[in-house]
């Protein structure tokens, strides 16, 4: 690996007797520590802390932070998980007083600000969902698809079925069945057909009376809207199993078409792909989840309700409901991120924003289909899943070489080897708010790539700090510091 500009560590940069703050003269009594802490809770040496001024400090993370790709400086066209841009007004309003200073333990009289924000933000995610009842409380996409999962558990128990398996298509995100196994169920799969679409003859066979969910991703993971859904759910609901919608996909469709009207039963959002909330880097996400009428009453508990004198509470009293999955009501800083966003959009902007993710999509897949070959689909809805087998098979040159090289380019990749069922896949999501000149950019750059010799992009990336890593040995034994050369 080469790092032509390594960053020393704090702890490196330290020296003896430098400081970031200034402390007044003691404005206070003088006491001993030994009467505060007792010797024998006390290290006898302080802690070996970095010394260090302010611009010291200041100056380490800032050049840091420009190591780090992000949305702000770089295109991330990683498909299913929709990177697009945060509008910075949305922070801004998230950290108004009125919202960031608020505390769970609060009395609900002083939250009626903050409650009313989430009743109306139940009502437009059910809207939107074509469905009937809301949680705000689930803490991420996966979350929600547990959660919901054992909503349904707790439905087929109250009704005495013991329904057993979930079946989820082999194109399906990883968390599906991951979820489903953690609610309790066995998992099986369903093929697809040869159009990147559910094999309904493999749906018929393996529907039964232990059938609990068919968890559907549609728009799917290779970017096709499955025009069988309808019957897909009349085939679950004449067996008395339920449709479950991952809408980890839901930027394709807003406006334009509603899970529950697809036949949906529950569904989860991913409120920082659909509704630009802040996106990775190990912060708080949310993952409501939007279920019909009869599933409503096993809902975690609380859910924001409105009483008759229009005050806001937190409804506790839910006797069938699966109890609680997050602490307090929800990650609020997340929820009012997408509540800002839906109220800016409204109606028409929501189903601007599918049309346009969608257009972008399709605009992007036509500048490179020929030289990287998408194979399910002529036209796509918000991502597409191209192909590098050609190049692997005629020059070695594999979907993560192409990767890593687009990193020179000063892109993020697109996210690779996913779904298995297309091999070497370089799954590609634009989103709606990438510029024409950037898609163009884009494309130039893979075509460009696929022009380059192997040895080269085998190296690949050649001009970042890091080049090259073994991504197996990285995960099992990472750099954690950096030492200068001896001279």
């Amino acid at each position: 690996m080469h790092n032509p500009h390594p960053v020393p560590l704090l702890f490196e940069s330290s020296r003896p007797g430098r400081a970031t703050a200034i402390f007044p003269k003691l404005d206070v009594p003088e006491v001993s520590l030994d009467a505060l802490i007792p010797a024998g809770f006390r290290d006898e040496a302080p802690p070996e802390l970095p010394e260090l001024s302010e611009l010291d400090v200041v100056r380490h993370y800032t050049n840091l932070s420009t190591l780090n790709m992000s949305i702000d400086a770089n295109f991330y066209p990683l498909g299913s998980c929709t990177m697009k841009y945060n509008p910075k007004r949305n922070e801004r309003l998230a950290n108004f007083p009125g919202m960031a200073a608020q505390h769970p333990y609060q009395s609900e009289s002083t939250l009626q600000g903050l409650l009313a924000i989430l009743y109306d933000l139940q009502s437009y995610l059910a809207e939107i969902a074509g469905l009937h009842a809301v949680s705000l409380q689930p803490a991420a996409g996966a979350h929600g698809e547990m959660t919901a999962l054992l909503v349904a558990a707790a439905y087929f128990r109250d009704r005495g079925e013991k329904r057993t398996k979930v079946l989820v298509p082999d194109s399906s995100h990883g968390t599906n069945p991951a979820s489903a196994t953690l609610a309790g169920f066995e998992v099986q799969t369903i093929k697809s057909d040869a159009r990147g679409f559910v094999d309904l003859d493999e749906l018929k066979k393996n529907i039964d009376g232990q059938t609990a969910v068919f968890m559907i991703t549609n728009p799917s993971t290779v970017g096709l809207f499955d025009p069988q859904v309808g019957e897909i759910a009349r085939l679950l609901h004449e067996k008395g199993a339920l449709l479950y919608l991952d809408g980890a996909n839901m930027n394709a469709i807003l406006g334009v078409v509603r899970p529950g009207d697809m036949g949906a039963d529950l569904m989860h959002y991913n409120p920082h792909k659909t509704f630009s909330g802040p996106h990775g880097g190990g912060g708080p996400g949310a993952g409501p989840i939007a279920v019909r009428d009869f599933l409503a009453p096993y809902l975690p508990a609380p859910v924001v309700a409105k009483g008759p004198d229009q005050t806001y509470r937190l409804d506790y009293d839910r006797p069938k409901s699966i109890g609680r999955v997050r602490a307090f009501f929800g990650n609020t800083g997340v929820l009012f991120r997408a509540y800002c966003y839906i109220r800016s959009q409204g109606p028409d902007g929501l189903k601007n924003v599918a049309k346009h993710a969608v257009l972008n999509a399709n605009y992007l897949m036509s500048l490179v289909k020929d030289v990287y070959p998408v194979p399910y689909g002529d036209r796509c809805m918000h991502e597409f899943v191209a192909t590098a087998r050609g190049l692997a098979k005629e020059r070695g040159v594999r979907a993560m070489d192409i990767a890593k090289r687009l990193l020179d380019y000063g892109y993020h990749a697109p996210t690779v080897y996913f779904p298995l069922i297309v091999p070497e896949a370089l799954m590609v999501e634009p989103t709606e708010t990438e510029s024409r000149e950037t898609l163009d950019a884009f494309a130039k750059a893979l075509l460009a790539i696929a022009q380059e010799s192997p040895e080269v992009l085998h190296d690949a990336p050649l001009n970042t700090p890091v080049n090259r890593p073994d991504e197996v040995t990285a995960a099992r034994n990472p750099i954690l510091s950096w030492k200068p050369p001896a001279r």
